[in-house]
């Protein structure tokens, strides 16, 4: 893997580790509102995100008739001011997460990230074929990756946002 991909992946993960390790499992599972998730719920629905994301690419390499398509700008999902309903397969679960269960997961998912990313032999597979992406639409899978960090800091904002809300509410 492109080692500045890497890196913005090690880094992003690494700052939404340290905003959410400091708070109780109380205020994890603390929703702002009815109608928002938990950060913990936001947590799991960036690990199921980068669980699904190695099954598309997984996907998208087998295909023989996918094409290359141009590479995408990722403003939007930066965007904060743009809201998106999470495609259900990547909708969280009611569930109450601990904190430090969500930490594993997130490793966890991560392993399984960079661990099938090692497996595939030719790279090029990754910027030459596609795959419709829910908000992007066809992304060059290699920018399947390199969404997952964008997506992460677009999250870890929102965090930030809920953990005002809720350690001056408890």
């Amino acid at each position: 893997m492109n080692q500045l991909i890497n890196d913005h992946l090690c880094e992003t993960r690494n700052n939404l580790v340290e905003e959410i390790k400091v708070l109780s499992d109380t205020q994890f599972n603390a929703k702002p509102d009815a109608n928002n998730w938990s950060i913990a719920q936001i947590c799991h629905h960036l690990i199921l995100v980068e669980e699904s994301t190695v099954k598309v690419i997984s996907w998208g390499i087998k295909q023989v008739d996918n094409k290359q398509t141009e590479r995408k700008n990722f403003d939007i999902i930066v965007d904060r001011t743009k809201k998106f309903t999470a495609p259900k397969i990547v909708e969280p679960a009611e569930d109450f997460f601990t904190v430090q269960q969500i930490i594993e997961l997130l490793e966890d998912s991560r392993k399984k990230l960079t661990t099938y990313l090692d497996t595939i032999e030719d790279k090029s597979l990754l910027a030459e074929k596609s795959v419709k992406h829910p908000v992007l639409g066809e992304l060059p899978l290699d920018q399947w990756v390199e969404q997952i960090y964008f997506h992460e800091q677009r999250h870890i904002e929102q965090i930030k946002e809920i953990k005002a809300l809720i350690t001056v509410e408890h």
